[in-house]
């Protein structure tokens, strides 16, 4: 399949999506015809949600963006694009750290697919602490998560966090 520089790609393990992560899928819509958000589906990483979670909860969060497609994907990030004729990996960067990580990953992605274009979008300040995995050890200790999550996702997040401290 061709790659269309108007169709693009946002990865992630999104587990859980926050909104620092919505705030780049929503820039990301408006530059883009079509946008694919590719969840994560790794079985060897021990995520708090199923993939099949994240993708509900991220289609409940982009209902009023009819050309966002949440997918879930469990191989390469290039080979997800090759199949959707991806022409660009949309990769947002908080910080000097961020950029480093993902550059790396933007190189190894242009040596296997040298037609695939990767864009990195500077994180919104209010958003450049924001980590899941922080979220959820903040959630996991009792503390607030207010504003870090869209309310969807802090509800479901409260609610995991419930039943795993029911199983110990």
């Amino acid at each position: 399949m061709d790659m269309n520089s108007r169709i693009a790609m946002f990865p992630g393990s999104f587990d859980p999506p926050t909104n620092g992560h919505i705030d780049i899928i929503r820039r990301s819509n408006a530059l883009y015809d079509k946008v694919y958000v590719v969840v994560a589906d790794n079985s060897s990483k021990k995520a708090m949600f199923t993939a099949a979670e994240r993708v509900g909860l991220l289609e409940a969060l982009v209902a009023d963006m009819p050309n966002v497609e949440v997918l879930s994907w469990g191989g390469l990030t290039v080979d997800f694009a090759r199949k959707h004729g991806v022409g660009v990996i949309v990769r947002g960067v908080r910080a000097l750290t961020d950029f480093a990580y993902e550059f790396e990953i933007a190189e190894t992605n242009r040596q296997l697919c040298p037609e695939i274009e990767v864009v990195f979008l500077p994180t919104n300040p209010k958003y450049f602490l924001l980590r899941s995995s922080m979220v959820k050890e903040v959630a996991f200790y009792g503390d607030e998560i207010k504003g870090m999550l869209p309310e969807i996702v802090s509800k479901a997040l409260k609610q995991r966090v419930s039943e795993m401290r029911n199983q110990e």
